[in-house]
């Protein structure tokens, strides 16, 4: 994610007068458009280009993302809840799923819906308290 880029117009929300008056948390969590997870305060966003010869799996997942819903973006995060290492197992990434409020994890050609796993509402049994920063 090296590249920088404005965000189109066409996806840009009007701003009220007075923001640049508006503190940095006020600026911050107004919404600047309809991509608000990716729209840095200026309009910009850090992006990353998918190309299907290097990357056909994912670049399909997008082509299949934007027929449903117009975005042909997902936002790429590190995988980690605060306090806790950043996911470097599949076990790390289900124990995580397990513990918070995601509904479906996929990991490579596996696809999990917390629904559908044994003693999917005992979070506790899945939490492990980490010493918060």
């Amino acid at each position: 994610m090296l590249i920088v880029a404005p965000v189109i117009k066409e996806r840009r929300k009007t701003l009220p007068e007075n923001y640049n008056d508006l503190t940095l948390w006020e600026r911050l969590y107004t919404e600047r458009s309809d991509i608000q997870s990716v729209t840095h305060l200026d309009f910009s966003a850090r992006v990353q280009c998918v190309h299907n010869r290097t990357n056909p799996k994912y670049h399909e997942l997008l082509s299949e993302f934007k027929k449903l819903t117009d975005y042909s973006l997902l936002v790429n995060t590190s995988f980690n809840v605060r306090g806790e290492s950043i996911i470097c197992t599949p076990y790390d990434a289900f124990r995580c799923f397990m513990s918070t409020e995601m509904e479906i994890l996929v990991i490579n050609n596996y696809v999990f819906n917390k629904a559908e796993q044994l003693d999917w509402e005992n979070k506790e049994k899945w939490f492990v308290n980490f010493k918060l920063d």
